[in-house]
């Protein structure tokens, strides 16, 4: 599909400029917030009017951006700045549509990180945002796909961004996808209750078709809408079998609600016996763009030869040339990722 040059991530882990991930950061109050850097290449001036999405976003696009030039960037995400839509949504209210802020309108748009990014650099390329719930980046990742079968020469910028916002955490929690009694990410896979740890962060790459200073390569996604076990697996075996070799490390986005365990279980059923098996929601925690982090994370181990043992499942490794992603959002939206070495 596409090879990724140089990434960036945002999560509750040290990710983003010294990556320390050997430690695990422990959660707060069952969230699982990231923690926001110094964002040196973002102008302070637009930057201290940004939502804590936008913030996020824009300094994980503009670190990259600052080295590289791009044709265009695509961003994936299910809330946009939703924080900033409920606080415009009350001024509404407040003012009686009268004399409102239009700073909260124009940041709760869910364009508007690609769109931010696009005027600093003055880029005029394509600017897309794609919004499909759990599998938002990887549409990102399949539009990406195409335009560099159309555009071979050209390079992007790409990534998937979301946060926690009180309200709508409040909205999922009474739906029921998060955990009510208090539990720490380090016991997330221990005990046996429904609902997860919500989880925020942002995940940046510049890709092309270009092998030569790669650092991994995405070589194929499939996408899948089901709530039927048996199909996923399926779904998963004929995968495999499109791209036949060895997987060496199989990262799926278990995370610890009870209700989905049976999926990852499925899926995992038709790894070799000598495939690691990984988890990362513990880390990040739970929420609709985390696959882009987990595409961050695999090309850190690709790269480093190395996952920290908190990932580690089953069968600890010191060398990967093949990483698998599975993730599954709400037991209805699964998307496989097979990464590569470059």
């Amino acid at each position: 599909m596409f090879y990724i040059h140089q990434s960036s991530c945002i999560s509750h882990q040290p990710t983003f400029n010294d990556v320390d991930l050997e430690d695990l950061k422990p959660s707060e109050n069952n969230l699982v917030h990231a923690i926001e850097p110094k964002y040196e290449n973002v102008p302070l001036g637009q930057l201290r009017r940004m939502g804590r999405a936008l913030r996020m976003g824009v300094g994980t696009g503009m670190k990259l951006l600052g080295q590289n030039k791009v044709d265009g960037m695509l961003i994936g995400t299910a809330n946009g700045g939703i924080e900033d839509s409920i606080i415009f949504l009350n001024q509404i209210h407040d003012y009686e549509e009268g004399r409102l802020t239009p700073t909260n309108f124009v940041q709760s748009t869910y364009n508007a990180i690609a769109g931010m990014m696009g005027m600093i650099t003055v880029n005029h390329g394509y600017n897309a945002t794609h919004v499909h719930r759990g599998h938002a980046f990887e549409n990102v990742a399949l539009d990406t796909a195409m335009l560099l079968k159309e555009n071979p020469d050209n390079s992007y910028l790409i990534g998937g961004v979301d946060e926690i916002s009180v309200k709508n955490h409040r909205l999922v929690s009474l739906a029921g996808w998060y955990r009510h009694d208090p539990v720490s990410n380090f016991d997330l896979y221990k005990s046996d209750a429904a609902g997860t740890l919500p989880g925020e962060g942002a995940a940046m790459f510049i890709v092309n078709n270009k092998s030569e200073g790669a650092k991994a390569r995405l070589k194929s996604l499939k996408m899948v809408n089901s709530l039927d076990e048996n199909y996923v697996k399926e779904q998963l075996r004929l995968f495999l079998k499109e791209n036949p070799g060895q997987v060496d490390l199989f990262l799926q986005g278990e995370n610890g609600d009870n209700r989905l365990l049976k999926y990852y279980t499925a899926c995992e059923s038709l790894m070799d016996e000598g495939t690691t098996m990984a988890r990362f929601k513990h880390a990040f925690g739970e929420f609709q763009t985390v696959s882009a982090l987990a595409l961050w994370l695999s090309t850190y181990a690709l790269q480093g030869q190395k996952m920290p043992e908190h990932f580690i499942k089953k069968n600890s490794a010191t060398a990967f040339n093949r990483v698998l992603i599975y993730n599954n959002y709400q037991g209805v939206q699964h998307s496989f990722m097979l990464v590569e070495r470059a």
